[in-house]
Parts: structure tokens; sequence; C-alpha cells
């Protein structure tokens, strides 16, 4: 028997684009004799339309969004999606967020199928509104004893009040460069590295149109190493790889417009080195509750010293993403991965389903 399974892609979300770009590639990947496929399209604006069953891959994931039929709020979208989900003659065995950044990867549409009491792929509600918020996310890495650069960081309102305090903060603090970020967003949008003042006001201002808080971080010459991780209470981790930009940083454009970076896989390593990134990983993954899937990315210096810098609990996932080409470089095929994902989703899903919620 088939696994029925729902894809939602797209967000009202700065990484819109990038989720389309997902769908289409584990839309082409997934094997139709094992699964029946459901689109639902988030719409920039938040409308949900849901598509025809698939059935072969799509030329452009655009053609869903408009053949999709009509376009309802996200609430009438939620109650169409729980209908189908918990109907006996056609219930979903599984839901897949195929989102990227705020409004889909942040907990808050994880939140949503809890309530509903959907199985989903992915991590729950805490993990991804934690690994989303990179404050949070370094408090927890600090709590679990895993080394990190030093970091500040400020919510609008504070930066508003007194502009020249919070920029004294920063040099007080940390030493120029040092890198900005908004805190909850991914896919390196809005990060600028600054190396004096002036360059800090200006990656203050850009930051702040992202988010209300950010996170200003130490730069670090060192080397980018990622690892990926998959499971639930027993997680395994992939070989490392390196990712090598050609500009000063890996960013947005880096990654999804330029092509402008290289990813060494596995990467190059002293003995050992290897080993410590994939437990810091695992040490990554656990401290935060992650379940499914997390790339975790380190910094590695001359000297070999490790730092970790974040977690993505939505990693990129195109078959040319860091994510699923560490997997295939461990042995794991993009296919392979993706109906792993699927049974760590329904393994966990379950689980849950033992708790006793009655006293």
């Amino acid at each position: 028997m088939k696994t029925k399974l729902c894809l939602l892609f797209g967000g009202k979300s700065a990484e819109h684009e990038v989720s389309l770009q997902t769908a289409k590639a584990v839309i082409k990947a997934l094997d139709m004799t094992k699964f029946e496929i459901d689109p639902v399209f988030i719409s920039p604006e938040g409308d949900w339309r849901k598509g025809m069953p698939l059935e072969g891959p799509v030329e452009e994931v655009a053609a869903l969004q408009f053949d999709a039929g009509q376009s309802v709020s996200a609430t009438e979208g939620l109650q169409s999606t729980a209908i189908a989900a918990q109907d006996s003659a056609g219930s979903y065995d599984i839901i897949f967020p195929l989102l990227h950044g705020p409004n889909g990867e942040d907990g808050t549409v994880q939140g949503l199928l809890e309530v509903l009491n959907l199985p989903y792929v992915g991590n729950g509600v805490l993990a991804s509104s934690a690994g989303m918020d990179k404050v949070i996310m370094k408090n927890l890495f600090k709590e679990a004893g895993l080394p990190q650069v030093n970091y500040v960081s400020f919510i609008r309102s504070t930066w508003e009040n007194d502009r020249d305090a919070a920029y004294q903060k920063v040099e007080k603090d940390i030493d120029y460069p040092c890198f900005i970020k908004p805190a909850n967003l991914g896919s390196s949008v809005g990060i600028s590295k600054c190396s004096n003042r002036q360059e800090l006001e200006t990656g203050f201002e850009e930051a702040f149109l992202y988010d209300r808080k950010i996170i200003v971080e130490q730069g670090v010459k060192a080397r980018e190493i990622e690892v990926g991780v998959l499971g639930n209470d027993y997680p395994e981790m992939s070989v490392p790889g390196e990712i090598v930009a050609k500009k000063d940083f890996y960013d947005y454009k880096a990654k999804y417009v330029d092509g402008d970076s290289v990813m060494i896989i596995p990467a190059e390593l002293p003995e050992g080195v290897a080993e410590k990134l994939q437990n810091m990983a695992k040490t990554a993954f656990q401290a935060v509750d992650c379940s499914g899937l997390v790339r975790a990315d380190f910094f590695l210096t001359d000297n070999n010293e490790i730092f970790i810098n974040e977690i993505n609990t939505m990693p990129g996932f195109t078959p040319y993403s860091m994510f699923p080409l560490l997997w295939e470089n461990t042995g794991v095929s993009y296919s392979e991965l993706i109906e792993k994902l699927v049974a760590l989703g329904i393994e966990r899903h379950a689980e849950k389903q033992k708790l006793k919620y009655t006293v």
C-alpha cells in the first residue's frame, strides 16, 4: 500500500523561493510507486492552495500555484488539510513541510500540526523555534558546554532608543571584523560582515529589516565545516563537508543565485577532527531536542580549534544542497534520504501517541 503524503511548500517568508526549489526537487525524487502525493502551496501572502494529487514530477512548481484551485486563508487551508488528513477514507500518513525560514521552519506550522495531531517530517515545535532563533540556540549550546565565538544580541527597540550605546557594546565585547545577523532567519538573508563603525551601523540597519532581534558574532579566521544529523532518539552523523566561499562569506547569493562557492565532501581534516565534529553535532542535536534532520555548522581554525556556529533544522534540501550531498557521500541517496525522513516522522508520531493525556 502506498504512503499518503502531503507536501507543504512555499510559505510567507523571505525564503519562499528556496522552498519552491526544495519542493520541485523532492517531487522529482519521490517514487510514485510508493507514495500518493497531495501538494499544498502556501503563497507569500499566506493563502493556501491545495492541488490535485501528483502523478509525476513537475517541470515548474509555479504551475502548481495557479492550477491548484481556489485560494483560501491559512485557517481554511488548515481546516481542509486537517479534514483530509483525518478522514478515514483519505487520511494522510504524513505531512512533509518543505518550508524554510519564518512561518514554516520556526515551529509555527509544527505547532498547528501538533494541535491537529498530524504526523509530520522533521523537528518539533521546541527544536524548530529554538533552532530558528540564533540567540536562544546559542544559549542552549552554552548550557551544553559547546564552544562558540563571542556574541551579543539586541532587540530593535533597545537599539532605536540608544543606537550609540548598542554600537559601543559591540565594540567593547567583540573585535572587528564581526558578523551581524537577524536572529530568526536562515539562508544567510540580512547578514553583514563589518570591519568598522560605519559598516556596523549599516549592518544593524540591514538586519533589523528582517527581524526585531539581531545577533552580532565575533569574526574568526576559520574553515566552515558542516555535518548532517539524521534520526530521532539515536541519531546518526554524516561525513563532514567543507564550504569554501569565493566571497568574504557564504551569503544568500552565493548559495542560491551565483553558485559562488565550492563544497568539498568529505572535508580534508586532520586525524580525529572528523570524530570530534560528529560528536559535537550529536550534542547540539540533543541539546535542542531535535528530531528527523539537522545540519550542524562549525568553524575550524588553523590550530584545529572547533567552534559550533549554528544548526539548521530545515537545511537546504535540493540534491545540490550540502545536507543531501553529505548523506550521499555517507552512502544514502537523495531518494533514500527522503524515505528515511518520512519513516522517522511516522516513528516519532507513533511514539507520541503512547502519551497519556488524562489523570
